[in-house]
């Protein structure tokens, strides 16, 4: 996965501190996906240009 980006912690630190405490897996489950989701992209966008990854 790639790396947390700032305005990302500062989302999940908001939810997890001042929310009305929403389960934990509620917060993280979006961040998950979206990395996951970048990082698969990033490894489509090097194999299509020819990088070795």
């Amino acid at each position: 996965m790639i790396d947390y980006t700032l305005p990302e912690l500062r989302r999940l630190t908001a939810a997890l501190l001042l929310a009305t405490r929403p389960p934990v897996e509620r917060v993280w489950s979006p961040s998950r996906w979206r990395r996951r989701r970048q990082h698969q992209a990033r490894l489509c966008h090097y194999r299509r240009h020819g990088y070795i990854i």
